[in-house]
């Protein structure tokens, strides 16, 4: 069993747009050449730390989504680099044109902060629980998508996607969730991190999904099973040669995220499983609905995406394993 890099269990909680926030202003003072944008929701998407360092560099357009990526994509044209920061379900759930069109096919270096991502929006309900971004974004051209697993992978998941030159789009959650990575845990865009090993089932686990798949290994391990757990950050490009080990390895997969199981997370996993080594995959999620509104533990309780709900979806796909 590997515990390597994390602090398990996390003796801290912040958000996935606090880590955003705090990269932004790094940057900020690195590279004159960095800009933020926004579309009226700073406080929220913690683009407002930027702001107050450097306003000459922010640009505030209001509600207007699709003029958001427009400003960003002329102002990385010139030779910066834009970070446009807004509601996940508004960006990239208003403006996908704008960002195929004006960003990808230009190919010019425009990083998209996806805030207020999955269920652990909570009261906000279903219509800002946004849950087909990563479907959404995975499908570009020229398109890295990444889903740290919490604020300080966020920290170096913007940094990372600064250095990359190129189109990005890092999703970030609002509520306050576990902290357990260090600024020593490696990050590089590509490359899983395993957290834990095991024998029976590999969970591969994005966003704050990556903490309670730990919570319930340690669970699971009580009543025998062995599992490891992937912290799968990056989307694309998936780590194939991950997959392809633990798929090797356990000879059975679980993945799970806070968004559709149609092409999320879990299916960029299962399109290397079939291509390559094939085993039995279960794809966790948000199984084709719209969520209440509650709150975030509620939610996570409610369909299956906290620790115990984990490891009962993957208790019962232990009878998919091949004998």
């Amino acid at each position: 069993m590997s515990m390597m890099n994390i602090n398990f269990p996390a003796k801290s909680y912040a958000s996935g747009r606090d880590g955003f926030g705090k990269a932004l202003v790094e940057l900020g003072e690195k590279d004159s050449n960095v800009w933020v944008l926004t579309a009226d929701v700073s406080e929220s998407t913690r683009t407002h730390w930027f702001a107050e360092k450097y306003p000459s560099r922010f640009v505030q357009v209001g509600v207007s989504e699709q003029n958001l990526v427009g400003v960003a994509s002329g102002i990385a044209a010139c030779g910066k680099k834009a970070f446009v920061s807004a509601y996940g379900v508004f960006s990239p759930g208003r403006n996908l044109d704008q960002i195929r069109i004006s960003v990808c096919y230009n190919d010019v270096p425009v990083i998209f902060h996806g805030s207020h991502t999955g269920i652990t929006v909570g009261p906000d309900g279903a219509s800002h629980q946004a849950l087909e971004d990563i479907a959404i974004m995975r499908t570009l051209p020229n398109m890295t998508v990444m889903a740290p697993a919490d604020a300080e992978e966020t920290r170096k998941a913007t940094i990372a996607a600064y250095e990359l030159g190129k189109p990005a789009y890092i999703r970030t959650f609002r509520e306050k969730m576990a902290v357990f990575t260090t600024p020593e845990t490696p990050f590089k865009v590509g490359h899983a991190n395993v957290y834990r090993e095991g024998m029976d089932v590999a969970v591969f686990a994005c966003g704050p999904m990556v903490y309670e798949a730990l919570m319930a290994a340690e669970e699971l391990q009580k009543e025998g099973v062995s599992c490891a757990v992937v912290d799968c950050h990056t989307i694309k490009p998936m780590d194939r040669k991950s997959v392809v080990e633990w798929a090797k390895k356990t000879g059975l997969i679980v993945t799970v995220e806070e968004h559709q199981v149609s092409g999320g997370m879990g299916s960029a996993v299962t399109e290397v499983v079939t291509e390559e080594y094939l085993v039995p995959v279960k794809r966790h999620g948000i199984y084709d609905q719209f969520c209440e509104s509650g709150t975030a533990l509620e939610l996570m309780r409610k369909y299956k995406l906290d620790a115990a709900g984990i490891a009962s979806v993957v208790k019962d796909s232990m009878v998919m394993k091949r004998k």
